[in-house]
């Protein structure tokens, strides 16, 4: 059996996914330090160094899942969001860079030292529940979430990262909610429509339809999430929505037309609106 060197196996990785992935290296780099369990300065460092068969194996399984379009982070089981690693499994969306906007928004309304009660609906893997919670430690942040498996994710999360101040539990939106008890609601809802052709591309492929698809025009979720949390939260309190680039004026009107005040939406760092907020009276 041919011996294969930490340099020859990125140049066959790389090889299998040029013309399929833009990150062809990043992605042989990424799966090969999850395969080695190193950094990866390290795969640099020592080049030369002769793979295992058991280790050589393991990597062409995830090349050649990779090639066929899974992505990175279900391959290797991990995400890095708001700077905390997180594990996720194909029963949870990938946290994306944008969504760490819905965050900001938050942060940006709760004081340093408040102890709100804040909601996360549809937590997914926890991501922003997390952030949330870890970032304002005084609060008690409640992360819903209708899928088991999703919940067992997060609160495998949550335990790793030491946040006793988060609660994960099996909940539709924020149907159980009391009535006025929230500060704060986030979500991150399906939004994506169900003719979308995006939904047949890329990474979007093996993720859960149900934590994507919002119905006909994206906007089913919100639709519900608004009439509920307007019962949730307490007077003056914020609802913030993460939602497509493009629906930003249509879930300013549909806020606006449950009653919520100050509705605004905000832009991410490519200067799309991916975030509304609202306040009820």
């Amino acid at each position: 059996m041919a011996e294969h060197t930490i340099a020859s196996a990125l140049e066959y990785a790389s090889g299998r996914f040029s013309g399929v992935h833009d990150s062809a290296t990043l992605d042989a780099e990424v799966l090969l330090c999850h395969v080695l369990e190193q950094r990866r300065a390290q795969l640099y460092a020592w080049p030369e160094r002769v793979l295992t068969a058991s280790q050589w194996r393991a990597f062409e399984r995830l090349v050649a899942r990779r090639e066929k379009g899974e992505p990175v982070a279900y391959l290797t089981g991990r995400r890095e969001f708001w700077s905390l690693p997180l594990q996720v499994s194909g029963d949870t969306l990938i946290p994306r860079p944008e969504t760490e906007l819905l965050v900001e928004r938050a942060l940006e309304q709760v004081p340093a030292a408040a102890a709100w009660l804040i909601a996360d609906l549809g937590t997914g893997s926890g991501a922003v529940a997390l952030a949330i919670a870890r970032e304002r430690p005084a609060c008690r942040v409640l992360g819903t979430e209708t899928s088991p498996q999703a919940l067992h994710v997060a609160r495998g999360n949550a335990r790793r990262l030491g946040l006793a101040n988060v609660s994960l539990v099996q909940m539709d939106w924020c149907r159980a909610l009391a009535t006025s008890g929230c500060h704060l609601i986030a979500a991150n809802p399906p939004y994506v429509p169900s003719g979308d052709p995006h939904l047949a591309q890329g990474d979007v492929r093996f993720e859960p339809r149900r934590a994507l698809v919002g119905g006909e025009d994206g906007l089913d979720a919100i639709r519900v999430i608004g009439r509920e949390a307007g019962r949730a939260l307490r007077s003056g309190g914020v609802l913030l929505l993460e939602h497509g680039h493009d629906q930003a004026p249509r879930v300013r009107d549909l806020l606006a037309d449950q009653g919520y005040r100050t509705v605004r939406s905000y832009r991410d760092l490519a200067d799309k609106e991916r975030v509304t907020q609202g306040s009820v009276p």
